[in-house]
């Protein structure tokens, strides 16, 4: 059924004269009255009582006026959720952070997100990066949260942004007394406490080729989980080195945290995504993460 016949009808309907509904809607009267008589043919009734000196709207002509304005106004309405769609401002976002980065990097940037499109629908997740990965290349999620460097088929990762690592340590360690920065040759042949490689192979590594150049000491425990990882540190099995914002939302009773000297150890945070088309909201979270990038963060 033409759609233009229904919005003619619903300003005749409201104009009630031809004239000017057919000045309203930029055509001939006698167009208008020809494409009236034409919908109530589509309908198969009358709509309009054409027996006065001026016409009236039939008891099927006022049913027509009411459901005719309710199909434009859905009309309207699904013109917009479509173009938002489009713009990426509405539809549902899949995100999984990663557990070293639940702080401000990431979760500014959810943030940010989140005020500029608040009609996305935002589902929001925890991994680590292996599993991010695995889970995005699944199509289980749209976006994640990972440690470079990643090396993954089908997946693009691009860098937000980039912290400092620190130096867990007991704090009856003699180095949790010590002034300053720690030097790297002071914790060369340390215990250690770390979590398991595969977890994020790229962060594994980065970090512990920038505190242990010349090779990792002793692993005397490892932990699926940061907070188990700061609670073996406060038990005293050994030190750890971990993110700053992670190590500082996690500080514990028994936990001295060190910096490193320099060059401080650091590691980038990473959004992952599949490679090729994207939906726009993918698009738009992935643009903001990328003109939003932050550089190094400022010691306290």
């Amino acid at each position: 059924m033409d759609l233009r016949r229904w919005h003619y009808f619903a300003v005749l309907a409201e104009e009630m004269h031809f004239t000017k509904a057919a000045a309203r809607l930029f055509v001939s009267q006698p167009s208008l009255s020809q494409q009236i008589r034409a919908f109530e043919a589509d309908l198969g009734v009358a709509l309009l009582d054409r027996t006065g000196p001026r016409f009236a709207l039939t008891g099927a002509g006022r049913v027509a006026a009411a459901e005719a304005r309710e199909l434009l106004d859905r009309l309207d309405r699904a013109r917009g959720a479509i173009a938002a769609a489009g713009r990426g401002d509405a539809g549902r976002l899949r995100i999984a952070y990663t557990r070293s980065a639940p702080g401000p990097l990431a979760g500014d940037l959810v943030a940010a997100y989140r005020e500029r499109h608040p009609d996305v629908e935002l589902a929001l997740e925890t991994g680590w990066t292996s599993l991010n990965l695995a889970r995005l290349a699944a199509g289980e999620i749209d976006a994640g949260f990972v440690r470079p460097p990643v090396t993954a088929p089908g997946i693009e990762v691009a860098v937000v942004g980039s912290e400092e690592v620190l130096l867990a340590l007991p704090s009856g360690h003699p180095l949790a007394r010590r002034r300053g920065r720690v030097p790297r040759a002071a914790i060369a042949a340390e215990p250690v406490v770390f979590w398991p490689r595969e977890n994020g192979p790229g962060q594994y590594d980065a970090i512990s080729g920038q505190v242990w150049p010349g090779g990792l000491p002793p692993i005397v425990r490892e932990e699926p989980e940061d907070e188990q990882l700061m609670r073996a540190v406060a038990e005293g099995a050994g030190l750890a080195a971990v993110p700053e914002h992670r190590a500082r939302a996690l500080r514990r009773r028994g936990v001295v945290l060190k910096r490193l000297e320099d060059p401080p150890p650091r590691i980038d945070l990473g959004l992952a995504w599949r490679a090729g088309p994207a939906s726009p909201a993918v698009r738009a979270f992935v643009d903001l993460a990328v003109s939003a990038r932050r550089g190094p963060t400022a010691p306290p």
